[in-house]
């Protein structure tokens, strides 16, 4: 609680300096204002009890959220159960304060602490992830008739380019700029514009359905959609889910995933590959690192 007073000099230095690494990485102003709220009640309880931060255990973690379970919310106007206990979902916004400030002892070459708690209601999205091997399974299941040229595009572009499923129907030809190796997201999440970097294997996949395909297909040529049905109109998210589904099923993949699977995938594989997190946010379009944090959960349960 933001009323607690902290007389450890160290925990002081700590909300302060997390405080501004939460700034510096980029999170939204929302939680670089809660996250260091919910870490000096934290910090207030190992005073309390008499626990050092640099000897901390699992049980010293679980029996902080025991705690936290049973006291009652002082402040007016907090949503909290019939039974008068924290919610679970201020529960939640507790472990995810503990966490990112985990994190930032260890990438301060501070020392961390594990956090393996799992609370209710916590989801996973591991089956929603495809692997590499299930990836190159999809683009295997791709033939070179004008449907499987759109096919290879939409794996291109929903994947290796990571685009929302609105995005990428909302893609016109003019977007692809070959000459810079890049894709123009015109219209992004909150109506936010983006470059994306695409590589030269998926400017081929992304010529070929292009010059071949599409114009295998093309019924108007005042038309701008990137992607069109087979009537030569711009195609529909649905109409792209059926055929990524066909494209599942020849692939022998048993996996219910979608085209946001596609983005998650490639997000999941860059993180495992080594790229930044930031770099990741950057490529996936995201406002802040909070919607990137999911896939650092994912990789650690594959």
């Amino acid at each position: 609680m933001k009323s607690l007073l902290l007389e450890n000099l160290q925990h002081i230095r700590l909300e302060q300096a997390f405080k501004e690494w939460l700034e510096v990485t980029g999170y939204a102003a929302s939680s670089v204002y809660s996250m260091p709220i919910h870490l000096r009640e934290f910090l207030h309880y190992l005073e309390q009890s008499k626990r050092a931060l640099e000897e901390l255990i699992p049980q010293d973690i679980n029996n902080y959220f025991f705690h936290l379970k049973q006291r009652k919310l002082a402040q007016q106007g907090r949503k909290i159960k019939q039974t008068g206990v924290m919610s679970i979902k201020y529960l939640h916004k507790h472990l995810h304060g503990i966490k990112l400030f985990s994190r930032y002892l260890r990438e301060t070459e501070q020392g961390s602490f594990e956090t393996d708690i799992i609370l209710p209601g916590q989801k996973q999205h591991i089956k929603d992830i495809l692997t590499k091997e299930e990836i190159r399974q999809l683009y295997a299941a791709c033939d070179t008739s004008p449907i499987g040229l759109r096919d290879r595009a939409m794996l291109s572009i929903f994947y290796g380019c990571g685009l929302r499923r609105n995005e990428g129907v909302n893609l016109d030809t003019s977007d692809i700029l070959q000459n810079n190796n890049l894709l123009y997201v015109r219209k992004g999440k909150n109506y936010k514009e983006r470059y994306v970097p695409i590589t030269e294997e998926i400017k081929q996949d992304l010529k070929e359905y292009l010059y071949y395909g599409r114009n295998a297909q093309l019924k108007d040529f005042t038309t701008d959609a990137f992607f069109i049905s087979e009537r030569g109109a711009r195609i529909t998210g649905q109409s792209l889910m059926i055929r990524l589904r066909q494209l599942l099923l020849k692939a022998e993949i048993t996996k219910e995933v979608g085209l946001h699977s596609l983005r998650h995938s490639i997000a999941t594989h860059l993180l495992q590959s080594g790229m930044r997190l930031q770099n990741i946010a950057r490529f996936l379009g995201h406002k802040s690192l909070e919607s990137t944090q999911i896939y650092t959960q994912i990789i650690n349960k594959l």
